[in-house]
């Protein structure tokens, strides 16, 4: 039983490796096309990086285990805020009393109020998924709005004082742009392929459901980029990046991930998911409202708090 291991192990380092090479080919590329900093930075680099959990969900459908690519997206929801959250806080206060997210988070709540409620039709088909991406359209729309007022206000004269998006690189050669994206196209397929292949086998050789491995070790590889990132912006003291790497991460999973995969094929939502797993995923954004609303920090207790909270779901989930 080793092996299905070390290949779901793989296919997670594949993906992780794949997602961050996409990102880095499609970002350069879109520039040295002259696509605006600011609309690569809300589309290619918001999409480039859940481009793992977009292809897990799509390969778990045509494989027929929808309850992966449910899991998944709810489990990385989960995990974001109790795991992602937590564990920085255990390592330095976050102090988020000094962000300003209330907009980003209201949205946040009311994509996964839409989603619990697309859930109790009983399957997300074709109609679910041009709602969510309907709601995804809005939210980028906006999202472009405020930052483009934002960069004219903050512009103070420059001709165009765009920060560059992640994975920038203006002296990247155009053949090192071609093997990033390579990489990127035929890593994430193969990662996928590797990481739920395996992770169904584990599940039938375990006897638990490919719901369960969908919110546990699914769910917990592919919050890795953000736990790595949100860690860093704990030690460098930037709450707003952590905060804010969480929320959009959360609306994207559940507007983006679910809505594409939808129209691929219907995902049946298990019975469990409406008794436990989507409250769960709720209250835990509900956690958000004292340091969102109430000027709170995010201190090493909160951090002992959210940590232990995601442990003690791991655990009922499991036993």
């Amino acid at each position: 039983m080793l092996m299905p291991w070390l290949l779901s192990g793989l296919g997670l380092v594949i993906l992780l490796f794949a997602g961050d090479a996409l990102v880095k080919g499609a970002v350069n590329l879109s520039l040295r096309l002259g696509v605006p900093a600011l609309i690569v930075s809300l589309t290619i680099v918001a999409f480039g990086t859940s481009a793992p959990e977009l292809l897990i969900s799509v390969k778990a459908i045509l494989d027929n285990a929808p309850g992966l690519a449910l899991g998944n997206v709810v489990g990385s929801n989960t995990a974001n805020i109790l795991m992602v959250l937590g564990i920085p806080a255990l390592l330095a206060t976050m102090h988020t009393s000094e962000c300003s997210t209330r907009k980003t988070y209201n949205q946040m709540i009311a994509a996964s109020v839409l989603f619990i409620a697309l859930a109790f039709r009983g399957v997300f088909d074709w109609i679910a998924g041009l709602i969510l991406l309907a709601g995804l359209a809005y939210m980028l729309y906006d999202a472009f709005g405020d930052a483009k007022d934002h960069r004219h206000a903050c512009r103070a004269g420059a001709a165009d004082d765009d920060e560059e998006p992640e994975g920038a690189d203006p002296n990247m050669a155009g053949w090192q742009i071609a093997l990033f994206l390579i990489l990127g196209l035929i890593g994430l397929p193969l990662g996928a392929s590797l990481l739920v292949d395996n992770a169904t086998i584990i599940a039938q050789t375990y006897g638990v459901s490919d719901t369960v491995i969908g919110l546990t070790l699914v769910a917990v590889g592919t919050s890795l980029p953000e736990l790595a990132t949100t860690v860093m912006a704990a030690l460098r003291r930037q709450a707003d990046v952590a905060l804010g790497n969480v929320i959009g991460s959360n609306m994207f999973n559940l507007l983006a991930i679910i809505g594409i995969a939808s129209l691929v094929g219907p995902i049946e939502v298990d019975e469990a998911f409406l008794r436990i797993d989507l409250w769960v995923m709720l209250g835990a954004s509900l956690l958000l409202i004292p340091f969102v609303y109430l000027g709170r920090d995010i201190t090493r207790l909160w951090g002992v708090v959210l940590s232990a909270l995601y442990g003690l779901y791991l655990l009922i989930i499991l036993i």
